[in-house]
């Protein structure tokens, strides 16, 4: 059986694909391969997502789950904020190397199971989570931001509300005791929670 895209080494044969793209109306290009999530364009919600941020520059992003970088990347890019980005996937994170460097974009980018390898607190914390790993992983991502996220900071997510949103936004909000809906367009959901202090 062929692994899906959050699996560390997924197995499937190669087929690099180059994205040329516009997000956050700025021109990038992107490297994508077949074992990565939605290789074939930037997905909606993560595009849905991007239009809801507005981050300030020079503050501290951890991008969780970041495939091949397209939100990293472009935040980095046009927001300036100092992007750190992980994922689960070895594969997905070589692209998102890859694609830092084409577009001209300095991030701290490695390979992590969740928060294991992350250290150090940060502003903000996004994630398209992987649905597909199950229910357990996304509310393990909930749960343990608000220890990576400095006082203030905030956590966003965006799913879809087939997939879980009214259950991601109560546990968002059992953890931070806030959360805010930034957008709800075609099915997708923005939610917020900052980190009080």
């Amino acid at each position: 059986m062929t692994k899906m895209y959050y699996a560390e080494n997924p197995d499937s044969a190669h087929d690099i694909h180059e994205l040329k793209v516009t997000l956050l109306g700025q021109p990038f290009t992107f490297l994508t391969d077949s074992g990565v999530f939605s290789k074939k364009m930037i997905d909606y919600g993560s595009q849905v997502l991007l239009n809801s941020v507005d981050f300030e520059k020079g503050k501290t992003l951890l991008d969780l789950g970041c495939g091949y970088g397209p939100l990293g990347i472009s935040l980095a890019k046009v927001q300036g904020v100092q992007a750190t980005m992980i994922d689960i996937n070895n594969r997905a994170i070589d692209l998102a190397l890859k694609n830092a460097e084409t577009n001209d974009v300095t991030a701290c980018i490695f390979q992590s199971n969740i928060y294991e390898k992350v250290t150090g607190t940060f502003d903000y914390i996004i994630s398209n989570p992987p649905i597909r790993a199950g229910k357990q992983v996304v509310h393990t991502i909930i749960a343990d931001s608000i220890n990576y996220l400095n006082d203030g900071g905030s956590l966003t997510i965006v799913i879809q509300k087939k997939q879980g949103a009214p259950s991601v936004k109560s546990k968002m909000q059992e953890i931070f005791g806030n959360v805010d809906i930034l957008k709800r367009d075609k099915g997708y959901y923005i939610l917020r929670s900052t980190k009080t202090e």
